[in-house]
């Protein structure tokens, strides 16, 4: 990030529309903003999933006048604007995956898809994803969510994340029902460009075969009216003072030691969950694809302050047995049927809080990181694969 702090100015005359460009840019910034080292990178990915662009998490947008705007002062507060979303995908001829607002009211949702319809290339697929992560008890939407089921009575007052699930299928639905209007389109239309997504836990499949693709909206099972099951089947190594092994134990290991675990015990784990939600989405008729993947070796509720065990994870993920292991991640999820696999993320620093960048830096030498090889590998053999779920 880059940070600007204006100490004085002129109240008559202030200081305004200040820009910070790279230079040699500066004329071309606003018709063609992505630097052409980042285009060439990620040019032949199937599909951009929005999250953190979109600032999901928490988000306190509702209204469509309250979106992040192109001539917005900032894009580090509401997100990135649409349009340059949209953009982006056109230009790298990509499918796009949107994250709304969990409480978003109809009027954005219309909006959201008429723009998408009117300005993203036809040829391309738009995923449409309630939020992110409803689940998760640490984010607003999850509180959000309960608060919502319990004024509609939804679930067993004793249970009200059951509750919640069920208002987040609702309510996925009515959007996914906005956007069928809007494009003319109804689910699982092969020719179609939605692909309607309802995202939960990869860890427990009990709820996506009892609570999330059963759960009934507009009097019909919720696999009736979705094209995709979404799921996060990381590849985890949570090290906490209390987890078996400890985050104090691991840190004291050699790195051999770590990608052995990775390789005999979180490795099998992932593929456990790979498997079993992939024979529910196969009951239900329903695409299995993933939200976030990839690896997830972090300390936790403490752990992270361990600089030592910091550093033990890190050098891991640069270890070529990393990269090995992403070949056998990638073979498990294809034969198991999954289909779109969005790894969670892209470029972005590694830290005591996780090591998650395929690459840290723009300007880092691929060949450094096995994990960036190995996804490219895999992405090199699926190019010629398209459609919903790809």
């Amino acid at each position: 990030p880059i940070f600007l702090r204006l100490m004085e100015t002129d109240p008559a005359n202030p200081l305004r529309n200040i820009r910070v460009l790279m230079p040699g840019f500066e004329s071309t910034c606003t018709s063609d903003p992505f630097h052409p080292d980042f285009l060439k990178r990620w040019r032949g990915v199937a599909c951009i999933r929005f999250m953190d662009w979109m600032e999901t998490n928490n988000s306190d947008v509702r209204h469509w006048s309250q979106r992040p705007q192109l001539a917005d002062a900032t894009w580090s507060t509401k997100g990135i604007a649409l349009e340059t979303m949209i953009y982006l995908c056109n230009r790298l001829n990509t499918d796009a995956w949107f994250c709304l607002p969990h409480a978003c009211d109809d009027e954005y949702a219309r909006q959201f898809a008429q723009t998408i319809k009117t300005k993203l290339d036809r040829k391309l697929h738009v995923y449409v994803e309630l939020s992110n992560e409803v689940w998760n008890g640490q984010f607003e939407q999850h509180r959000y969510a309960v608060e919502q089921a319990k004024k509609l009575g939804l679930g067993p007052p004793e249970r009200p994340w059951e509750g919640a699930a069920q208002w987040y299928v609702r309510r996925s639905i009515a959007i996914f029902d906005i956007f069928n209007e809007v494009f003319g389109e109804q689910p699982k239309q092969r020719s179609g460009r939605l692909v309607r997504v309802l995202a939960w836990q990869a860890a427990d499949p009990w709820w996506s075969e009892h609570i999330i693709l059963p759960c009934e909206a507009n009097g019909r099972p919720a696999h009736e009216q979705v094209d995709a099951l979404a799921i996060a089947p990381y590849i985890s190594m949570i090290l906490s003072p209390k987890s078996d092994p400890s985050s104090d134990t691991v840190a004291q290991w050699a790195v051999d030691q770590v990608m052995d675990y990775v390789e005999q015990t979180a490795l099998p784990r992932s593929e456990q969950w790979i498997r079993a939600q992939a024979q529910i989405a196969e009951h239900f008729g329903v695409a299995l694809i993933a939200y976030e993947a990839g690896q997830h070796l972090v300390g936790s509720a403490g752990g992270e302050n361990n600089e030592q065990l910091t550093d033990v994870l890190h050098a891991a993920n640069r270890h070529p047995r990393m990269g090995r292991v992403y070949d056998r991640y990638f073979e498990i999820w294809t034969e198991a049927g999954g289909g779109l696999l969005c790894h969670f993320s892209s470029v972005g620093v590694w830290s005591k809080w996780g090591s998650w960048g395929l690459l840290q830096y723009a300007d880092d030498d691929p060949r450094d990181y096995p994990r960036y090889q190995s996804t490219q590998r895999w992405r090199e053999k699926l190019l010629h694969r398209s459609g919903p779920g790809h």
